[in-house]
């Protein structure tokens, strides 16, 4: 899967990956669903939208952001709505049954907090993505399945200045995709997005992975001084910075430390 990473509008090479993945398993619609898009300049979507005429919605918590979604001069072009909401495990299911949406082809989920939370929350009975991404905290390893505590309000750099502190481990959310029948099948090269689909739709060219197998250590430098400039930390030097702050491990439902 990753020899066909390439990037146009996403942050890494995972235009290339979903490209592979839709040509590859069967898709009964056409619609995406994208939590946390910013301003939509750089998303996993946009792609799918402008070369594969999907159409989807998208959500971000600034309103400003949605705001100038529709001021786009592509907008018109393809049918794609919006929505300013900051999502949480009390509302999501209710803006997803607002759309409508069936069967979709593909769901995101990237809020860089409650992601773990808002993906065992998430009723997909009616739903039912083909495929869902699912942006993992690298940082956390790929042994433990821990993810942040829940709080309605999670913001990343207000929780922990180092701004590595974020969303949950790939085997937290491995555990939990596997609990809504859905399997792993690989990660990008960056090390941030995992790939999960359907188990009915696994075939011999979209394989079921381990997390072991499956696992990319982030290499990317995004943690933070406490005057909020880069400090450019790589390796281990990140998990020290965050080191004994509490998570829960999703499967004995416990509070441990980092």
């Amino acid at each position: 899967m990753n020899d066909y990473e390439f990037k146009i509008f996403s942050q890494f090479g995972d235009d290339g990956i979903i490209q592979y993945l839709i040509k590859n398993i069967k898709i009964d619609c056409e619609i995406f669903v994208e939590f946390g898009v910013e301003d939509y300049s750089e998303s996993n979507t946009r792609f799918l939208l402008m070369n594969n005429n999907w159409q989807g919605f998208v959500m971000d918590g600034s309103t400003d952001n949605m705001n100038k979604l529709p001021q786009q001069p592509w907008f018109w072009q393809y049918t794609l709505t919006n929505k300013a909401v900051f999502i949480d495990r009390d509302n999501i299911n209710h803006i997803l049954a607002e759309t409508g949406f069936a069967n979709i082809g593909l769901l995101h989920i990237d809020l860089d907090g409650n992601d773990a939370h808002i993906l065992a929350a998430l009723d997909l009975t009616k739903l039912k993505p083909a495929i869902i991404i699912l942006e993992y905290n690298a940082v956390f390893g790929n042994k433990r399945p821990i993810s942040v505590l829940y709080d309605k309000n999670f913001r990343r750099t207000e929780k922990h200045y180092s701004n590595l502190y974020w969303g949950a481990s790939l085997s937290a959310l491995n555990y939990i995709a596997n609990q809504k029948n859905y399997s792993l099948v690989g990660c990008n090269l960056a090390g941030n997005n995992a790939y999960f689909v359907r188990n009915d739709l696994l075939n011999e060219k979209v394989k079921s992975k381990t997390v072991a197998e499956a696992y990319c250590e982030s290499r990317f430098r995004e943690s933070r001084n406490a005057d909020y400039t880069l400090s450019y930390l790589g390796g281990n030097e990140r998990y020290e910075a965050i080191k004994g702050l509490d998570v829960i491990n999703v499967v004995t439902n416990k509070i441990e430390k980092l």
